[in-house]
């Protein structure tokens, strides 16, 4: 009786905070929901998840195997191991003929350990920090959980669903803003800034006193033009990467950022105590992945030829408005004619022809109803696969 007492006094003290009450991210969701499908015998196709279909770089996976067998692995500086933090500085100059000191450089769990990292050195709880819609749910999710307050900006097809200066600027007027995210290729349109935009979003931000922090996760995986690196434009602007998307190694954990000066400590200092370092092994793989860049860009135009594949095919099965796929591996597709609900949709269809897709809703919470994100980074088989069952479905 005393036990069922103190249980039901834990559980009554026991509730979660209110900063844990956050969407969650759907598209983990339908995941769920595919997996059981595939545990009942079903085969779908995946593209739901923003998931490389291909591994790592051999070369990747050859240095972890030497580490491990070399027997000790063990903590690494806060900021990552000095020789990976140097080839991430080489690489801006070898890519973008762009100059970044390796002191600039620090190595986080995945972009996502990024986010954290980056929101908790620049703003405080209450600051107001704009984001683009459609976009990644977890910048908004993260801020709120931080105890800032997210800003959606909406974004529409006359600037090629790009965050501008002007809007940005308006937000700013209505209620200042301490702090602006933008990602170039972006999630889950697949549209990219052009130079003279980034510059312009960039100089509106500076001019204002809004901090400036640039996605460039999906970088490498552009098709329309080359991508910009907001570390060319300004010093002062807070780069984030990783190398799960075009180094397909996402459970890997390891990304990157590009921090002003004067932020290096502060977040070495925060790193120290949240992870005390990103795992060892994944750093060792991530060092020797930049040496696997031939084998990567084959699978790069292994992406094209799907975006090809979607681009033609979708619109014969029917749906046939789509944002401009510039870059990423993501098509997000106009469902409005056969649907008013993109949940709904994206649920029949999973269940009816075991396709997967994200809803809208997911990463718009006002008009993505309307659309559906369907992930390219599978097979060329699959895409064809897809394009099929959906024309058969659509047709019904």
């Amino acid at each position: 009786m005393l036990d069922a007492t103190l249980g039901d006094r834990a559980r009554a003290v026991l509730t979660a905070s209110g900063r844990s009450d956050v969407p969650p991210f759907m598209v983990m969701d339908v995941m769920a929901a595919a997996a059981r499908i595939e545990a009942s015998g079903g085969q779908v196709i995946h593209m739901e998840v923003g998931q490389p279909a291909a591994p790592a770089p051999k070369t990747a996976i050859a240095a972890a195997r030497a580490a491990l067998e070399g027997g000790r692995i063990d903590y690494t500086s806060a900021l990552g191991i000095p020789s990976l933090r140097a080839r991430i500085a080489r690489h801006y100059g070898e890519t973008y003929g762009c100059a970044v000191d390796a002191d600039r450089i620090v190595v986080t769990t995945g972009s996502s350990g990024g986010f954290i990292l980056a929101f908790l050195a620049l703003f405080e709880p209450g600051d107001r920090v704009a984001v683009a819609v459609p976009g990644y749910p977890p910048y908004r999710h993260i801020l709120t959980a931080l105890g800032c307050e997210p800003v959606p900006i909406r974004t529409s097809g006359e600037t090629r669903h790009a965050l501008t200066g002007e809007a940005l600027l308006a937000a700013h007027r209505q209620k200042p803003l301490q702090g602006v995210l933008v990602g170039s290729p972006a999630n889950p349109t697949g549209t990219m800034m052009s130079r003279e935009a980034l510059t312009s979003l960039m100089a509106a931000a500076e001019g204002a006193g809004i901090r400036f922090i640039s996605d460039e996760i999906y970088h490498g995986l552009d098709y329309a033009f080359p991508a910009v690196t907001a570390a060319e434009l300004s010093p002062q602007a807070l780069v984030i990467n990783s190398f799960s998307k075009y180094f397909c190694m996402t459970g890997w954990r390891v990304g990157w950022m590009v921090v002003p000066e004067q932020l290096v400590r502060p977040i070495e200092r925060l790193q120290q105590n949240l992870s005390i370092s990103v795992p060892t092994l994944s750093q060792i793989a991530a060092e020797a992945a930049f040496e696997g860049r031939e084998e990567m860009e084959a699978i790069r135009h292994g992406y094209q030829e799907n975006r090809r594949v979607l681009v033609e095919g979708l619109p014969r099965a029917g749906l046939t408005d789509f944002l401009p796929a510039d870059g990423a591996f993501y098509l997000y597709a106009d469902v409005s004619k056969f649907s008013s609900d993109s949940f709904a949709f994206a649920g029949e269809m999973l269940e009816k022809i075991h396709v997967a897709a994200t809803p809208g809703i997911d990463f718009d919470p006002v008009h993505g109803r309307a659309f559906v994100r369907f992930s390219y980074a599978r097979s060329l088989a699959e895409m064809h696969e897809a394009v099929s069952r959906i024309a058969g479905w659509l047709a019904r």
